[in-house]
């Protein structure tokens, strides 16, 4: 099927969505509420979902891989999520105080994660690694911020840059310029340029990166190099920040810093830790999160500590839906699952590649996975095999052609399965294998397509 009846094939299916499209443009800016979700000829509008699968309004039914942008490690519709969230709701769900389950929430957190020494609830992922900034630049007294290119930290002034190709050039209108005087960012990997930055730079308060790697793996990361950044930062007396909006609570049960044995000063959560909810926290060591609580400052003088407000802050709602999740995971069993899930798929779509000679690979992490299909000429010719193709390069990895993407998308749509970003996704422990091999038909029939229409190259 060509682009243009694909195309024409995917609104039929989908009329209610066309018509949810039209009334969207006329009331949302921007005409979605989330820049990844805007998609032609029609976003999806989801009605409901279960397990490892949801509906659209139009009654298509998809094996989700977007999985509430990787939040939902148990699926849709948790029966002891819902549940939680019920009865707290049925409480009161807001009162603008504390209350016990934000306690409750918190000691969780701080029992799971080894940084978490101290925890500050916030509202998102953006909003954490935005704290987390703060505290850092109030703990060390110095004001700039090394973070590195391809790495995402959420939308906000701070590091709305340099996180997608080209890196040195701004990532959104609107910010002003002296923002980029805070920042320096350079490439991962390279640790003696990594030593040699911060040396020649007295004033970096912190350090930030996904320990996952750049955009929650798309771009693996060297342990070695991320032990190496750890001995370093702590060395000189800068804080290193893990952004572990991600991998918190998917990588393992400690999330990235568990799993790899290098625990850093400050930590930011959300998703997963939240169930389902709005929510995120920073976490840290109590010696650098004091800065929230000045020693000997009875009336709490909001100009000798960190500011930090947020109405919904640890909402009842979300704190039950936390609570929930959080002991769930504990032991290790459901996050188990999801990665056996994540597993079966990144091998039966390599083996998809490799039976029909695609110049690309399958790769990922715990319960990710992403596709990377090798576009440059030059680089398949010279290939012996797809081994050859694999590369570490951020602007090769996250630079794959718009056109390429936006297909794969629409065709596995199409196909009936719903990716999270690019050519990526998250498997959730309700995923079966039956899910996974439908998934894989899907992959494959769009591959061939891809592939008839020039999109992506075979081996020679």
């Amino acid at each position: 099927m060509s682009s243009n009846d694909l195309m024409a094939k995917f609104a039929e299916r989908r009329p209610k969505s066309i018509v949810m499209f039209e009334r969207a443009r006329k009331v949302l800016a921007g005409a979605v509420g989330h820049d990844l979700r805007y998609s032609l000829p029609t976003p999806i509008y989801i009605d409901h979902g279960r397990g490892g699968r949801k509906w659209d309004i139009d009654g298509n039914e998809y094996i989700d891989f977007l999985m509430g942008n990787g939040a939902l490690l148990l699926g849709h519709g948790d029966p002891e999520v819902l549940d939680a969230i019920s009865r707290a709701a049925a409480r009161g769900t807001h009162f603008g105080n504390d209350h016990p389950l934000h306690i409750e929430w918190a000691e969780l957190v701080q029992k799971l994660i080894p940084c978490a020494e101290r925890v500050r609830f916030t509202n998102s992922g953006t909003e954490a690694t935005h704290l987390a900034l703060r505290i850092a630049r109030a703990a060390t007294g110095r004001n700039r911020i090394l973070r590195f290119a391809g790495h995402f930290h959420g939308w906000h002034d701070d590091v709305v840059h340099g996180f997608q190709p080209p890196f040195d050039a701004d990532g959104s209108l609107g910010v002003p310029p002296h923002f980029r005087q805070g920042l320096i960012t350079i490439p991962d990997g390279d640790l003696s340029h990594f030593e040699e930055t911060l040396a020649a730079n007295d004033d970096i308060a912190a350090v930030i990166l996904e320990p996952s790697g750049a955009s929650w793996g798309r771009v693996p990361i060297d342990l070695d190099w991320l032990r190496g950044v750890r001995e370093a930062t702590a060395r000189r007396g800068v804080l290193l920040i893990f952004d572990e909006v991600v991998t918190g609570f998917r990588f393992s049960s400690g999330g990235a810093q568990k799993l790899y044995g290098v625990t850093p000063d400050l930590c930011c959560l959300a998703k997963v830790m939240a169930g389902g909810m709005p929510g995120g926290a920073v976490a840290g060591r109590e010696s650098v999160m004091r800065v929230f609580d000045i020693t000997g400052d009875p009336f709490h003088d909001r100009h000798r500590r960190v500011v930090h407000f947020g109405t919904f802050n640890a909402c009842p709602a979300s704190a039950a839906a936390g609570i929930a999740v959080l002991r769930r995971i504990a032991d290790g069993s459901a996050i188990e699952r999801a990665d056996a899930a994540a597993l079966r798929l990144r091998n039966s779509w390599d083996s998809v590649l490799e039976r029909h000679g695609i110049a690309g690979y399958a790769y990922g992490i715990a319960s990710t996975y992403h596709v990377y299909f090798e576009t440059d000429p030059g680089r398949v010719r010279g290939a012996r095999s797809r081994r050859d193709l694999q590369t570490t390069d951020a602007a090769r990895l996250k630079g794959m052609p718009g056109p390429l993407i936006a297909q794969y998308q629409l065709r596995m749509r199409f196909g009936g399965v719903d990716n999270m970003s690019s050519t990526g996704g998250v498997t959730c422990a309700a995923h079966s294998p039956d899910d996974i091999d439908f998934a894989t038909r899907v992959f494959e029939e769009t591959v061939l397509a891809l592939r008839d229409e020039g999109l992506i190259l075979t081996l020679h």
